[in-house]
């Protein structure tokens, strides 16, 4: 059974525009470097965990192994998805391309729809692997467990390092992110890869706090006295921590974290990116083209006592 295909315009001679999807919410997270990338992880790859206590005692002329080493380990295991998609090319005779498809009954998909589709298809894998990043759950078709749901359900989560979250607003922004901040553990609190990930609205909340206008305590004038204009894509830090806009995390949620704590894991990092367009013609002698993707993907972090959550409720504890 062919995917339901929907032509709603009206040919009027040959097309002289372009096809425009909606906006894509871009996969962030990867592209920006945002967390740690193993590629070529073909099943699942176990990520060592090494713990001591105060290793570091008064010298004597014996050795004398007094110290403790804990190794424990966590399992990246990507999940196997796919995208599978069927269209009739009889469906587009009517429409603007018909030209394009040739005059003979054995009409070929139109080329600039077929490079809009891989285009497009590509654009929403990456949109839901970033959601699947942060908020992913298996129990939905098409979705791996995300960090949010991995950590929500470990025991070991220090109770101090889960803050209670709030609707953020440019009014409380500043205080909600200094609740974050004061609970990052002393040993991790100026890291160079240590983040603050936070959702799209705990960011626009900061951006327009630091604009001024507000009762935060920074006046009219806001950052570098330019109000509300002040801020134009740049990077952002609170504290001292940089600041990650996580596009996958739900709304007043944030996770602070090391990078080289956080992992995806996939198979072939090309896989995400090659969508086959098959013509069935000369296979069954259908009129049908098939849309096809294959990819793994899944995360992991390695410590979570080196992780702060904030709005997410861990079920564990």
């Amino acid at each position: 059974m062919a995917t339901t295909t929907s032509i709603t315009t009206t040919y009027s001679g040959e097309f002289a525009g372009e096809y425009i999807s909606a906006a894509l919410l871009s996969g962030s997270t990867i592209d920006n470097g945002g967390i740690t990338v193993k590629p070529n992880v073909k099943f699942k790859e176990t990520l060592k965990k090494v713990s001591t206590n105060d290793i570091v005692k008064d010298a004597t002329c014996d050795f004398d192994p007094t110290s403790t080493i804990t190794l424990t380990e966590k399992v990246l295991q990507p999940e196997f998805q796919q995208v599978n998609l069927q269209l009739c090319k009889k469906d587009f005779i009517s429409d603007w391309e018909a030209i394009s498809m040739g005059y003979s009954a054995h009409h070929d998909l139109p080329s600039s729809f077929s490079d809009f589709l891989i285009g497009h298809v590509a654009g929403k894998v990456a949109q839901r692997t970033e959601n699947s990043i942060w908020t992913g759950d298996t129990s939905t078709n098409g979705q791996f467990n995300g960090l949010s749901t991995l950590v929500a359900a470990d025991a070991d989560l220090p109770s101090g390092q889960e803050i209670a979250g709030a609707t953020v607003t440019s009014a409380n922004v500043i205080a909600q992110m200094g609740s974050i901040v004061d609970a990052i553990p002393s040993a991790l609190y100026g890291s160079e890869d240590l983040n603050i990930y936070v959702s799209q609205n705990i960011a626009r909340a900061y951006v327009r706090a630091l604009g001024g206008f507000g009762s935060s305590g920074l006046g009219a004038a806001g950052t570098n006295a330019m109000g509300t204009q002040w801020w134009n894509n740049g990077s952002l830090t609170f504290d001292g921590v940089k600041i990650f806009v996580a596009n996958g995390l739900a709304d007043n949620t944030a996770i602070a974290a090391e990078k080289s704590n956080l992992f995806f894991g996939t198979g072939l990092l090309a896989d995400h990116n090659e969508v086959k367009v098959l013509d069935m013609s000369d296979l069954d002698g259908s009129d049908n083209v098939r849309v096809v993707m294959r990819f793994t993907a899944g995360v992991q972090y390695g410590v979570v006592e080196d992780i702060v959550t904030y709005g997410i409720t861990n079920s564990a504890n």
